[in-house]
């Protein structure tokens, strides 16, 4: 008698997983009508454009169209690496990420734990709904507002000055204060609204673990420092690589509203370096070829800054 085949436990599990329990699919068949929405979102506005990367290695014609035009050699890649322009969007656009990093990733952080130290409910509202409502507005506003403030004629900052008998400040057009002032503008808008991930991590944490740290007698810095801070770890490491990944996309709104050509040495990005070729210049295949190379840039940071911080933690995006 020949000897039955013995299938091994995990190779059962891995069958059992494949198989597709169509009823549990029927009974879910609104949840998978909502997720069909997003999924038509990102085919049709993210992976249907990237066809138009082709134009990079083209010279594009629109009487030939994208796939009857020449291919170009690489001659606009060659083109980026001589352009003085470009190097100079390139280390503008490193030392504002790399400035905006280190002073105000951790204010979040700092925004959410001390929101979750308020006790009074209605405050905590009242402050969060405050904090958020600068996210909603466009930086077309943000960007009018600021120059409001700053202006020598009629800002508030400059009417301060004048008081302690100091004259009025071009503020708008000094390069040495374009990036504190671009970098003040981008935290009052978003720090709130960015410290809603970490509000809800700390939520998460085991209320016992702050009972017991009571009960040892640990006060709030404390219970802050040894158990908020290494409970919220993992989301600070995953919002930390994917802020790397973005480190040479210093975001085109805040710059384009708050920069003028005074102070276009410090100012000027890859983003409003490539909106300018591409669209006011209309040089679609050269502007297609620097943000595919801010993009492979981008995905090899976050594979580097991935590896590097899992080597030294057990965190990490994948």
């Amino acid at each position: 008698m020949e000897n039955p085949i013995v299938i091994p436990e995990a190779k059962r599990v891995r069958m059992k997983a494949a198989k597709v329990d169509w009823k549990k699919v029927k009974n879910m068949k609104v949840l998978y009508l909502m997720i069909l929405i997003p999924i038509t979102f990102l085919a049709v506005f993210n992976y249907s454009p990237m066809y138009g990367v082709l134009i990079a290695f083209k010279n594009f014609r629109y009487v030939d169209g994208i796939l009857g035009s020449d291919w170009n050699n690489f001659a606009y890649f060659r083109q980026i690496y001589e352009d003085p322009i470009f190097r100079r969007a390139f280390w503008n656009t490193l030392r504002i990420n790399i400035i905006s990093i280190v002073c105000t990733f951790p204010l979040p952080i700092v925004f959410a734990m001390l929101l979750n130290e308020m006790r009074r409910v209605r405050y905590k509202k009242i402050v969060q709904t405050i904090s958020y409502l600068p996210h909603f507005m466009s930086w077309v506003v943000i960007g009018g507002f600021v120059y409001q403030m700053l202006s020598p004629e009629i800002g508030f900052a400059n009417a301060i000055l004048s008081l302690v008998g100091v004259e009025p400040i071009y503020f708008m057009t000094k390069t040495s204060l374009f990036i504190p002032i671009l970098l003040s503008a981008t935290v009052w808008a978003s720090v709130g609204w960015s410290s809603i991930i970490y509000l809800a991590a700390i939520s998460a944490i085991d209320p016992g673990l702050y009972e017991s740290a009571e009960l040892d007698g640990a006060n709030r810095l404390k219970k802050a420092i040894y158990i908020t801070i290494p409970s919220i770890i993992p989301t600070i490491t995953i919002l930390f690589i994917l802020g790397l990944a973005g480190i040479l996309s210093a975001g085109f709104d805040p710059i384009f509203n708050l920069y003028n050509p005074m102070v276009m040495d410090v100012a000027d990005v890859i983003d409003t370096y490539v909106f300018r070729k591409g669209l006011q210049e209309s040089q679609f295949g050269y502007a297609a070829a620097v943000g595919l190379f801010q993009s492979v840039i981008g995905i090899i940071l976050i594979y580097l800054a991935n590896k590097t911080v899992k080597r030294f933690s057990d965190y990490g995006i994948w």
